[in-house]
């Protein structure tokens, strides 16, 4: 994203009962499953959605008493806890199928410490971590209220609030902000579309949103109502995996930062600690977070790099847009080398990434929110590496 002119950028959100988000969820509750039995276990798991029908596929190591049964139950359970109860896709009456098979024994010994070898890498890939000052979380902004809309309407829809009855759990949202010299300083336009019961026109469901629009953008942001679209097509009704096929991973910008950083193409969900697509992308996160929150700049995006069997990383890169506070790129790397280990084993043992924490991470994005010390959920969104990054450039 350009830091000078004005210009306007736009992230989407979609909601937990968006068909690849039914997906992910059901792919991270199998990854929670065998992490609960052994923290050591191996998943990667896809999932695909699709009318009254769940298929699980992929590839696991873990313990004997994590029987296709129980995962299909846990499944189902996934799909019940997102809210459906559809004739096109209902949790207890749709048919799932579980196909996941033994891990790749050459894959296995790569990746498994062994003798004088470290744990290596499940795969080659390049990672993006990112953080910026626009929003207290330091992140994009667009993406931050186009989740933050989805949000609300989830809680409030949890609660069984008058406000959004008849929503239904399939939604999606964008927002476009206008920025002057890197910085967003309104909104230019909002579009929801959400599933709905067949009683509710277009207007009603306007009516509904708007409120909630005006709670959740800052003071003299609102649009006006020929900028706030809502459910553009006029009905949406069928929705869901009813309404279109669902699959594990297809949503990884709205995942990560909403389009205003790089994304090396690794999704997340459904895959163990050991497969750095997730684990490095986390860790990438956690240190841009803290380099920013340390004032050492305004933006920071970071690069690491990985080989399939290979514990080092094979570079680490650093940007601060321009905006860093006397800080050498170069130094800075050599410090966060002292702070953090970018091993996968490294990763995992730092942010305690083998629990079973990642069926919450499935909607509403993986980064961004708040971390919970006693579940130990969104470890790398802690910042407590700000006081030694002060240290190393005397702040």
């Amino acid at each position: 994203m350009r830091d000078k002119g004005e210009y306007l950028f736009t992230s989407e959100s979609v909601s937990e009962g968006h068909p690849d988000k039914v997906a992910d969820r059901i792919s991270d509750t199998v990854l929670d499953t065998f992490l609960a039995a052994d923290p050591y276990a191996r998943v990667a798991c896809e999932t695909l959605v699709t009318t009254n029908r769940i298929v699980l596929a992929g590839e696991v190591r873990g313990p004997d008493t994590i029987t296709p049964d129980l995962l299909i139950h846990n499944a189902r359970m996934a799909v019940k806890d997102i809210g459906y109860e559809q004739d096109g896709f209902h949790w207890q009456n749709a048919h799932v199928e579980c196909h996941l098979h033994a891990q790749s024994a050459h894959i296995a010994q790569g990746v498994d410490a062994a003798g004088n070898k470290d744990e290596g890498a499940g795969d080659q890939g390049i990672m993006f971590g990112y953080a910026t000052r626009e929003t207290p979380e330091l992140m994009p902004a667009p993406l931050y209220y186009a989740h933050g809309i989805l949000r609300r309407i989830k809680e409030l829809r949890s609660i069984g609030d008058r406000r959004v009855a008849g929503l239904l759990p399939d939604a999606k949202s964008q927002v476009t902000l206008r920025y002057v010299d890197g910085k967003p300083v309104g909104c230019t336009s909002v579009v929801v579309s959400t599933q709905h019961e067949e009683h509710l026109e277009q207007a009603e469901i306007k009516a509904m949103l708007r409120p909630l629009l005006t709670e959740l953008l800052p003071a003299g942001w609102n649009v006006p109502d020929e900028e706030f679209y809502v459910n553009p097509t006029g009905k949406f009704v069928i929705g869901g995996p009813d309404g279109d096929c669902g699959l594990t991973g297809r949503k990884i910008i709205v995942d990560t930062y909403g389009g205003a950083a790089p994304h090396g193409g690794g999704a997340f969900s459904g895959k163990d600690p050991t497969k750095v697509d997730r684990s490095a992308a986390y860790a990438a996160r956690y240190v841009a977070k803290n380099v920013v929150a340390a004032g050492l700049s305004d933006k920071c995006t970071i690069q690491v790099s990985y080989a399939i069997g290979v514990a080092k990383p094979l570079s680490v890169y650093f940007d601060l847009h321009g905006t860093g506070k006397d800080v050498d790129e170069g130094k800075l790397a050599k410090v966060i080398d002292g702070l953090v280990n970018l091993s996968p084993r490294g990763i995992r043992e730092h942010l305690h990434l083998n629990r079973p924490i990642y069926g919450i991470t499935s909607a509403y994005g993986h980064f961004g929110r708040t971390p919970d010390l006693e579940k130990g959920t969104f470890t790398w969104e802690k910042t407590d590496l700000v006081d030694e990054l002060k240290r190393a450039f005397n702040r």
